[in-house]
């Protein structure tokens, strides 16, 4: 009789402690879902901070080649006149193709075959006005033959 007794009493303070150490582990990855590993959050700080080192750089590089670039790419004028005006007249026409049911079709216009539309001599060259006002044309035709 005492070693049945005794049996049951070791069974049950196994079956006590299985059940704590089990409830241990599940609280324990329970705690690190939540608190993801922190390593992981110190090597994602520490990207962003090289990427934002790296941007600086790629700024103040720029910066320094301000004159190179606006001397053979244009200068900011030029290019946002052109990208403006060419935009504004493609969303038009994209729009009034959209509405008399023509196909997507923005190389036939007659704006954007001209692209001189707002030009003015003091921007500068007018060839490379024009390749901005066709890319600005083909981005507002876009947008207004699909309804924006």
């Amino acid at each position: 009789m005492k070693s049945n007794l005794l049996k049951k009493r070791m069974m049950g303070t196994i079956l006590g402690l299985s059940l704590l150490v089990g409830i241990g582990v599940a609280s324990s990855t329970t705690v690190q879902a939540q608190w993801p590993n922190r390593d992981s959050q110190r090597e994602q700080i520490r990207r962003q901070r090289e990427w934002e080192r790296e941007q600086q750089r790629r700024r103040q590089r720029d910066y320094r080649n301000d004159d190179w670039r606006y001397n053979n790419r244009g200068s900011f004028d030029l290019r946002q006149t052109a990208l403006n005006a060419g935009y504004n007249e493609g969303i038009k026409e994209g729009r009034k193709d959209r509405r008399n049911g023509d196909r997507f079709e923005y190389r036939d216009e007659g704006d954007y075959r001209s692209a001189d539309r707002d030009y003015s001599s003091r921007l500068g060259n007018r060839e490379l006005y024009r390749q901005y006002f066709r890319q600005g044309f083909a981005n507002g035709y876009g947008d207004g033959y699909r309804g924006y």
